[in-house]
Order: structure tokens, then C-alpha cells, then sequence
């Protein structure tokens, strides 16, 4: 059925839609989505039928920006349960490690890292459905909630270094400004956001140390993080080591400080093979690089770690039953026709 997200995501979007001119309700209903679900947040929908409702919106409003609009109407509590303890975090730093960690517990498609380095930090945002799906909305408004959180953790006036997007630049950049300021990198080879090092130790300013201990117990009582198992420790190793051209067992045996039985016996234990690490780990990098524009296909099969385009355009033809291009045209596409134009 693939990844699912809190109806949450979607808090404002019949106000946003009515603003533009749009009947939200009967571009719901066009996409397999109930109108009333928006009325608890808790529920969960499919991020497919999410992500292709903000490009429908966007498409019959021809307003290129509608995943920005919808960001104005966020609020550190869309995030549920998770806001709670993100409010009480001491530190920028610990503030995103709880966004990465507990990704899950809000939208299972999206995708967030921190890469530290001495002087710059990137926060990568991406998504993963498992399908070609258009998500330049979905991911102006992931990037811009993301912007939102950290701005609202920070003292008042604080700004990103770069705010990036892989997509290229649109007409009107009137909102982006309103959103970002004016640091803006379009045609980037991320989406996400680029801030200096030192930001990261920052004083969280709605922290409360009282309540911390309290927080975490809440947090911990009704969300599971992402589970550190051998698995996921193996993946992050494999998704290094596949665009060095030196991705074995071995060699993540050895990234992992265990010897090859080892790793393969926990791998066992929890279902697994390196060899379906690597494949899985391959999907997913596949289908983020292709949703950027500016990656050619001999870059993203060199990321992939094959040797050449057609080793890597026949295992992508295996794994999903079209080419590498056939599925960033299809991304590509606004919205689905038969389901925009669904009488309600």
C-alpha cells in the first residue's frame, strides 16, 4: 500500500484551497481522501494520494507556490505527539536528531538527515513512495514546515545560510521570500536547508529543563523511534559505500568494526541479506536522484554504484517495470487527469 502520513500534513488545506479560488472538498474526494478526516489529525492517509492532491491543487489554481501556502497555515503542533518534546529539547542539535529519529511517527515517506560538517551543516529533505509521483509541492512544504520548526526553536531574526531546492527556479518568488528571506538556491542538489555548524548549539528558546524529563517519558510512551537494528545500521553503511564503487560485505563488515559471519548472522536474526540491503538501498537512492532534474543518468547510476547506464537502467527495468527516464517523466506529471477532474 506503501508509505502513510498524518492527515495533519494537510491541516489548512480547504482554507488555502478556497483562497484560491478551488473546491478543496471535491479535490479530495478526487483523490481518495475524505474531507472530514481533517477533522483528527491522527489519522493516517496514504502520502501517495496526498503528495498528487497539493500537485492537482497547484496545477488547477496555477499556483506554482500552494505547498508554501499551505506551510503559513503550520504549526509546531501539526507534528502531534512529537512537538511536545521537540519544545523541551535544549539544543538545535537535539532538536533535529528528534526529527530524524522519530520521522516515522509523522510521515513515513518523508525523509530527513542532518550531514555535520566543521563549518556548514545540510539538512536533507527527501521522499520515497516507492512509485513515480510529482512531489515539488509536497517538498516546498516539507522544506518550508522544516524551515518553520527551527525558526521557531531559534532567537527571533535567525536565518539559514542557503534555503535549496532542486527544482528550477519558478516565475513569481514573491512567497518564497516571505518564507526564506532572500537566500535562495534553486537548481541545488538537494532539497533541504544549509546553516552554519554553529547554529546547532543554540539554545532551544521554548525549551523548560523541568519539563524535559516529562516530555521524553510522554513521547516515549506512545511513539516508538526508529528502531536501531543491524539492518538500518548496514543500509546507512551501504548508501556511503554504493557511489565509491566499493560496496561488499566485507568492506561494511568492517565499516561496522565486525567480521562478515557476524554481520550476516544479524542480518539473519532480523530477516535479512546484504544482498537485499543493498537492493532495497539502491530503490530508494534510485528513486530521490531521479526526482532531481539536474542528475543525469550516468550520474545517478554512478551514485547507484554500477558500472555503467544500461547495467543500471536494466535493474531499474527489473525492479519496477519501466526505465529510469519513463519514471522521471511520470513524476513529472502535475496530477493524475481521470482523478482531477472526478465529479465529487
Amino acid at each position: 500500500m506503501g508509505p502513510y502520513l498524518r492527515v495533519a500534513t494537510l491541516d489548512g488545506f480547504l482554507t488555502v484551497a478556497r483562497q484560491a479560488g478551488l473546491d478543496g472538498a471535491r479535490l479530495m474526494r478526487a483523490h481518495h481522501l475524505d474531507p472530514a478526516d481533517l477533522a483528527v489529525p491522527d489519522r493516517w492517509i496514504r502520502a501517495v494520494s496526498a503528495a498528487r492532491l497539493l500537485e492537482a491543487a497547484a496545477e488547477e489554481s496555477d499556483q506554482d507556490d500552494f505547498g508554501l501556502r499551505l506551510a503559513e497555515q503550520r504549526r509546531l503542533s501539526t507534528l502531534g505527539p512529537l512537538s511536545v518534546v521537540l519544545r523541551e529539547e535544549p539544543d538545535l542539535r537535539r532538536v533535529l536528531m528528534l526529527l530524524t529519529r522519530y520521522e516515522r511517527s509523522y510521515n513515513e515517506a518523508l525523509h530527513v538527515r542532518m550531514e555535520e560538517g566543521p563549518d556548514l551543516t545540510a539538512v536533507r529533505v527527501w521522499v520515497e513512495f516507492g512509485e513515480p509521483v510529482p512531489a515539488r509541492q509536497g517538498l516546498c512544504l516539507a522544506v518550508a514546515a522544516l524551515h518553520g520548526i527551527i525558526a521557531e526553536c531559534l532567537p527571533a531574526g535567525w536565518e539559514p545560510l542557503a534555503v535549496c531546492f532542486t527544482r528550477e527556479a519558478p516565475a513569481d518568488l514573491t512567497l518564497y521570500h516571505r518564507a526564506f528571506g532572500p537566500r535562495l538556491r534553486f537548481g541545488h542538489d538537494f532539497d533541504g536547508l544549509l546553516i552554519y555548524t554553529r547554529d546547532l548549539g543554540t539554545d532551544n528558546v521554548l525549551a523548560d529543563p523541568l519539563l524535559r524529563p516529562y516530555a521524553r517519558q510522554y513521547l516515549e510512551s506512545i511513539v516508538s523511534p526508529r528502531a536501531t537494528t543491524s539492518t538500518q545500521r548496514v543500509r546507512e553503511v551501504v548508501e556511503v559505500l554504493l557511489p565509491l564503487g566499493k560496496c561488499s560485505v566485507d568492506r561494511a563488515a568492517r565499516s561496522l568494526g565486525v567480521d562478515r559471519r557476524t554481520l550476516q548472522r544479524h542480518l539473519a536474526l532480523e530477516g535479512e541479506s546484504f544482498s537485499g540491503i543493498v537492493h532495497d538501498a539502491r530503490a530508494g537512492m534510485a528513486e530521490r536522484n531521479l526526482a532531481n532534474p539536474g542528475s543525469s543518468m550516468t550520474e545517478v547510476s554512478q551514485l547507484l554504484g554500477f558500472a555503467s547506464p544500461s547495467a543500471f537502467s536494466r535493474w531499474f527495468h527489473q525492479q519496477f517495470g519501466l526505465s529510469p527516464s519513463q519514471w522521471r517523466e511520470r513524476a513529472m506529471v502535475p496530477a493524475e487527469p481521470a482523478l482531477a477532474g472526478t465529479a465529487s
